[in-house]
């Protein structure tokens, strides 16, 4: 493992590990499932409870509002505290009903809501839900009812004018941006790799080919000599004593055999002994006696 991880694919392994860790946990890995929902929706709908959601999403629009439909007696205070950051930079609502009324627990995530904007997100809280208390057994009506009354404090300066932005976590920009550099340092190396790869094939089929004509040539050559002594060897059989002709193709042909098992080598040394050869043949060819 030391050595794995002490490598530079180790390290680039690790990195990536712990790109998709923290990718995972911000996504909302951990999350309630009413801040998972409304991390990127604005209406989270308990199991059990009839709305029509599309139209309630339709009625909020890009409003930095997110309202909540819970089960009939859940903790709406623990389901506010369970959103996290889920919701940051909008005022949450969470609603159940009571009879023919509706329980309301409203939680900022409004920008400054600890600091120099705590009384604005106060007001925001606290009138958020006036008059929805009608509506009980109309929620979406309750929802338009809300609404109305988003727009008036953000006419007066309590809510932060502006739509509601959901954007990926930086880790899913970082393993975006990661991906996509794989993609092009990938397919470059394998570019580089290719052509590189070309280059030697083309470089080692030029060699071959090379070596394929010098065999052919040698053989030719070789082909050539064996012909002559064939000829030299029918004179040869009429000599009778020591004659000077004899003793050359006796010299040649022990030559000859000698070279036989290095024919099979590739060594200009080899072509230039089976010149040599091929030019004493030619002489014997010529000399008298």
């Amino acid at each position: 493992m030391k050595r794995f991880f002490g490598s530079a694919f180790g390290v680039a392994v690790l990195g990536c590990l712990v790109l998709a860790g923290w990718a995972v946990w911000s996504a909302g890995v951990f999350d309630t499932p009413v801040a998972r929902q409304l991390r990127s929706a604005s209406v989270y709908v308990a199991p059990g409870v009839t709305l029509d959601q599309p139209a309630a999403e339709r009625v909020i629009g890009n409003r930095r509002l997110v309202v909540a439909f819970l089960e009939p007696g859940a903790d709406l205070g623990d389901a506010c505290d369970s959103l996290g950051s889920a919701v940051d930079g909008t005022l949450a609502v969470m609603l159940s009903r009571d009879g023919d009324d509706y329980k309301k627990y409203s939680c900022s995530r409004l920008p400054g809501v600890d600091d120099e904007n705590f009384g604005k997100a106060f007001v925001a809280e606290s009138m958020i839900g006036t008059g929805i208390d009608g509506f009980a057994a109309r929620p979406v009506d309750a929802l338009k009812v809300m609404v109305v009354n988003y727009d008036l404090l953000v006419r007066t300066g309590s809510i932060p004018d502006g739509g509601r932005t959901v954007s990926p976590s930086l880790p899913r920009y970082l393993i975006a941006t990661a991906a996509v550099a794989a993609v092009l340092l990938g397919s470059s190396g394998l570019y580089l790799a290719a052509r590189r790869t070309g280059r030697v094939a083309v470089a080692r089929k030029d060699r071959r080919e090379t070596e394929a004509d010098e065999r052919t040539e040698l053989a030719a050559a070789a082909a050539v000599l064996a012909q002559r002594i064939i000829d030299l060897d029918q004179r040869y059989a009429r000599q009778k004593g020591r004659s000077k002709f004899a003793q050359g193709y006796r010299s040649l042909v022990t030559d000859y055999t000698k070279l036989l098992p290095d024919l099979g080598q590739e060594t200009p040394q080899l072509r230039a002994r089976v010149e040599k050869l091929l030019t004493r043949a030619r002489k014997l060819s010529t000399q008298k006696g």
